[in-house]
Formats: C-alpha cells, sequence, structure tokens
C-alpha cells in the first residue's frame, strides 16, 4: 500500500503500513460471536516536514501482484500552523455521534437520531472548520463490527479533508476484567481495538488512548476516561506533563478534553447519585485545572449541552457569563455530548454555577483570532446557527499571574 500527495504539482510517494485485527482480539460477545466480521485491511501512512498552511492532494493506491497499481479517487487537505504561529484557526469539539441510516430504515442500535444532522452540518461549513475532535462513542457498534464501516463512510467527507481526532468513550473501550477501571459491557466485548486501529492518535500507547495534540495555538492534553486517572496513576502522571509542558506564551488556549464528564454536569442521573459528575472526577484533577490554568475542559458522555462558569472548587470565579478578560482564575467546564445519540434530560435541581443548558443536538467551535483573542460559539445541528457564545481577551502576563492555588513558588530575595 502506498500514498501519493502533492502539493504545487510536485508529488511524492509515502509507504503505508497495514493492519488489522481478529476475532480473538475481540473481548466478549457479541463482537467474537454474531457481531463478528472481517474488517479488512486499515492502511496508516505518515506525510513529514510539510510545509504549513499548504494545500496538498493525495490519494491512495494498491500495487497487484501483477505490479500494476489501483488509485483510490484524490482528496485534498491544508495542512496544519506550525505550533504557536498566530492565525486564524477554528476547532469543532463534540462527543457521542452514532451512524444512521440515510434511507430511515431502522438498524442495529437505532438511538442516534441527530447524527446526521451534525454530521451534514459540518460537511457544509468545512471550508470554516481547520479540525475536529470527537471525544468518545463514535458508532455505537456495540460489538458488531459491520457498524464501524458505516460510520466511517459516514464521517469520510470530513475525515479525508481535515484533522479528526477522537477520544476513547465507554462504548468503545468499557468490558469487564479487560483493564477498563470500569466492569460493564458497554462495547459489546470490543474492548478497544477497533477505535485504537482505524483511528491513529499521537499515544505512547494506543492501548491506553491519552494524548497531547498541538493544533497552532491551541495544546489540547485528551484523557482517557476508561483508565485510572486519579492521582498516582500513570495516567494522571501524564496529564500534569501534558498541562506543564504548554508554552502559554506561543500556546495561550489550553484545552482539556475526556468523554466521560469528570467536570460538571446538571444531568439527571449524575444528580440522583449527588455527584453531579463522575465520581471521582474533578476531586482529583481540579488542582491541576487550577495550577496550570486550563482555559476550558470539554466532556461527552451526557447527551445534551451545558456550559458551567468558570469554576474552582464548586465556586464560580467569574460572574461574567459573555465575555472573560484578565486573569485566568477558573476553568470552564463545557458538555458537548449531543452529537447525534438520544438525549439525555436535565435535573430539575437549580444548579448554580451552570450558565447555559441546552436539550438537542449540537456542537461546539472555537475560533482563536490570535494570542489574545478567541470566540467559543455552540450551534445546533438542525440549522448551524449560534445559540451560546462568550469571548475571551487577555494577554500573556494574565496566564502568568497568580490565582488562588495557581501561584509559583516566590523567595523574599530581590
Amino acid at each position: 500500500m502506498r500514498l501519493f500527495h502533492s502539493s504545487n504539482g510536485v508529488g511524492r510517494a509515502k509507504p503505508a503500513g497495514t493492519l488489522t485485527f481478529h476475532r480473538n482480539s475481540m473481548c466478549g460477545t457479541p463482537a467474537r460471536t454474531m457481531g463478528w466480521r472481517d474488517p479488512g485491511f486499515i492502511h496508516t501512512s505518515f506525510l513529514k516536514d510539510l510545509w504549513p498552511n499548504m494545500e496538498y492532494t493525495y490519494k491512495l493506491g494498491h500495487m497487484l501482484n501483477s505490479g500494476s497499481i489501483v488509485w483510490s479517487k484524490q482528496y485534498s487537505f491544508k495542512s496544519p500552523p506550525f505550533p504557536g504561529q498566530e492565525s486564524l484557526q477554528r476547532i469543532v469539539i463534540f462527543g457521542d455521534m452514532g451512524k444512521q441510516e440515510r434511507d430511515g430504515s431502522n438498524e442495529y442500535a437505532n438511538y442516534q437520531p441527530g447524527s446526521l444532522m451534525t454530521t451534514d452540518t459540518l460537511i457544509d461549513d468545512l471550508d470554516n472548520i481547520d479540525a475536529v475532535f470527537l471525544i468518545g462513542d463514535l458508532p455505537y457498534a456495540n460489538g458488531y463490527i459491520s457498524q464501524w464501516d458505516q460510520f466511517t463512510a459516514q464521517v469520510e467527507p470530513i475525515t479525508s479533508r481535515v484533522p479528526f481526532m477522537i477520544a476513547s468513550g465507554n462504548h468503545e473501550r468499557t468490558w469487564e476484567n479487560s483493564g477498563s477501571i470500569y466492569n460493564g459491557l458497554d462495547s459489546g466485548g470490543e474492548c478497544g481495538v477497533p477505535a485504537e486501529t482505524l483511528y491513529y492518535v499521537p499515544a505512547e500507547n494506543r492501548a491506553k488512548f491519552w494524548y497531547a495534540a498541538d493544533y497552532g495555538m491551541f495544546h489540547f492534553c485528551i484523557a482517557d476516561t476508561e483508565h485510572d486517572w486519579r492521582e498516582g496513576s500513570e495516567q494522571y502522571k501524564f496529564i500534569e506533563q501534558c498541562f506543564a509542558s504548554a508554552n502559554r506564551h506561543k500556546q495561550p488556549w489550553l484545552i482539556f478534553a475526556a468523554h466521560r464528564v469528570l467536570g460538571y454536569s446538571s444531568n439527571d442521573w449524575y444528580a440522583k447519585e449527588g455527584s453531579f459528575e463522575e465520581p471521582m472526577g474533578r476531586e482529583h484533577l481540579q488542582k491541576l485545572w487550577q495550577k496550570y490554568k486550563v482555559d476550558m475542559a470539554f466532556f461527552g458522555h451526557v447527551h445534551n449541552y451545558e456550559r458551567v462558569c468558570p469554576i474552582y472548587q464548586n465556586q464560580c470565579v467569574n460572574k461574567e457569563t459573555s465575555h472573560y478578560s484578565g486573569v485566568v482564575n477558573g476553568t470552564i467546564h463545557v458538555v458537548v455530548g449531543g452529537g447525534g445519540a438520544h438525549l439525555n434530560r436535565f435535573t430539575t435541581i437549580n444548579t448554580t454555577w451552570s450558565v447555559f443548558k441546552d436539550y438537542d443536538f449540537g456542537f461546539v467551535k472555537l475560533t482563536a483570532f490570535d494570542q489574545s483573542n478567541l470566540l467559543f460559539e455552540y450551534k445546533k445541528s438542525k440549522d448551524g446557527k449560534v445559540y451560546d457564545s462568550f469571548t475571551i481577551s487577555r494577554d500573556y502576563k494574565d496566564v502568568l499571574a497568580c490565582v488562588h492555588d495557581g501561584c509559583e513558588p516566590t523567595t523574599l530575595a530581590d
């Protein structure tokens, strides 16, 4: 397998690695039994030393035994900006997408009624999107491997043109006695294998789906909520290192994202548990969010939209709702799990830290104009219009400033 890419009419061929997975790679039923279908081959190629902000065309080719090559159709993408480069940069984030039949026919796990709305709205606006983060629960295949083909075909117009980064959700990974922190059966026996094979992420070990990613002025720390994140764990050390490695002078916008809600949610079932979060979530991570002045924390899992005030230890630290300026004294938490799966109800309890709630399908778009100004927009999938928004304006000194539980040590020496 090879990949051919070009810019300005100059072409280069790159080899592609070929992988697959087998029935005995699955952890349980139905993935090992009636849900199994041979996935064929997955090809991965790495394009390095690309010029920033350059339009490239590419196509995949397979060499036959005769020596002739069968080529795919031609695609194109724009290479990302150099890390820290100031330019207009637009990132879309959401979770819990699923897949859906375009002809309206029924299918297994037919509970993602908003999936095609989200897909089509993103495709229609793709010229104004630079990268997409789908933070867990991708096709809801739940052990029926053919569903992955349907999902990847549905999102191909997106994934073939812009970076499409994912996080691991319970419907990709969770399976009893498989190393997951949860012992449920949500993955249908997949235990992460299809997601890890089909989608490349720059994780040190893709079976442990946490990683850092850069896009221009953004630095992303992506966690894996299906593995232990608590203080003292391997993942906790990674999260702190990821935050600490951010050069906020060049990449001022520090974003944390994970599937299950480790922060705050007014979702009905979390409210009944009394935690308003995944148990042991923010109790272990909030001091890192505060210490490293994380701008925003995004979560899926709960199928609705909710924005929380800049917050620390259950207290809003900024009364503004539409424009934030100056010192970063708390992290804004956002649940954005309305990518397509059936919606979840909010509690009737008045959660005082909640700024905006929406029981509908949608996604978030972040637009960084430069190193001091950012626009946040929540858009509904049904029409692509903005229903919630705010702006951030600040300087580098505001990121460096001392805040409660976020101060560098000092001495009395001059």
